[in-house]
């Protein structure tokens, strides 16, 4: 007898979900996906207690195919967690065998062999279909249980080919300013033309820790960028790291972690508040120490205080704000 397989990523709190609907979803430790045999069955709409319930019915209505019939009969039993650290035996099926399984529902359905209750299933899976197709059900169940960040180097490599562009465009838009000007605005840096066009380590820091690293597969594209863009003779990038992203994807994906790290450094009054809310969207792939971002803000005194006024600048200047009101 076979060892039965552990779930190393997943739990009842991480449910793959259709709008209303949620599985609890596994990823094994050979890597297979699986989904609960009870999550699926209340997904289509299943609301006994029968374990049993898919197996008959697959079995027994007459227009599954073979495939769907012997996926149903041979489901996969493996050993969970549960709430409090403890552990369990129970069943499953491969992913991909839900789609197949609502989509023969759907065609059985249209074809009038469905009685009234199982046409209830019809409804569910409908739904499913609609909410994931079969090619995306795997990163589904990897976001979901945060299995994403430990794929195989051939998973990753894939990624970066639909990310990163072959040739470097030199004409790619830029980052915009606003960007910088809310993140400025947390560290108390006057948005002054002199500042950002320093372009001190603080602003790399800044793009590479709150941009780059929080695109999908973010420390890898990071790293491909670096190892892709030539440098000076004095060791300075020729290129912005983002001309050399796709216009496709690459771009599309930059744009939008862009916009939303605005968006929480602009509805941010504090340095803290902004690393709640980009904790709260990336996780841990952003947990680093502030104290660093200190220390580069000041020591390229991006923030250094303007020049003391002689005396008669002093006077001019109290001359023009004079209000004769007051």
């Amino acid at each position: 007898m076979s060892k039965m397989l552990r779930a190393i990523y997943g739990s009842d709190k991480t449910p793959l979900r259709f709008g209303n609907l949620e599985i609890p979803c596994y990823v094994l430790e050979d890597g297979t996906r699986v989904l609960s045999r009870s999550g699926m069955q209340r997904a289509i709409g299943y609301t006994g207690r029968s374990g049993e319930m898919l197996t008959r019915f697959v079995t027994e209505k007459n227009g599954f195919s073979p495939e769907i019939v012997a996926g149903v009969s041979h489901f996969i039993p493996f050993i969970r967690p549960d709430a409090g650290g403890s552990q369990s035996a129970t069943n499953g099926y491969e992913a991909t065998t839900l789609i197949d399984i609502c989509n023969a529902i759907i065609d059985l359905n249209r074809a009038g062999v469905l009685n009234e209750i199982q046409q209830q299933y019809a409804v569910f899976a409908d739904i499913i279909v609609r909410s994931v197709a079969k090619v995306g059900i795997i990163a589904l169940i990897d976001e979901a249980t945060g299995y994403q960040y430990e794929r195989e180097n051939d998973a990753l490599q894939n990624i970066l080919k639909e990310i990163i562009d072959d040739e470097i465009n030199p004409r790619r838009d830029t980052f915009p300013l606003s960007f910088y000007k809310e993140i400025f605005k947390l560290w108390n840096i006057p948005f002054t033309a002199q500042n950002i066009a320093r372009k001190p380590q603080f602003i790399g820091h800044i793009t590479n820790r709150f941009v780059y690293l929080n695109m999908p597969a973010g420390t890898y594209v990071l790293d491909k960028l670096k190892k892709k863009t030539p440098k000076t003779d004095a060791g300075n990038y020729k290129f912005k790291f983002h001309q050399s992203l796709t216009p496709e994807k690459g771009w599309e994906l930059l744009k939008k972690v862009i916009n939303t790290v605005e968006a929480f450094a602009s509805i941010s009054d504090t340095k803290d508040k902004f690393k709640f809310y980009i904790n709260e969207k990336y996780g841990q792939k952003t947990l680093f120490s502030y104290d660093e971002l200190d220390r580069l803000a000041k020591d390229n005194e991006v923030n250094k205080p303007q020049k003391a006024l002689s005396g008669f600048d002093a006077k001019l200047k109290t001359a023009l704000n004079y209000n004769p009101k007051k």
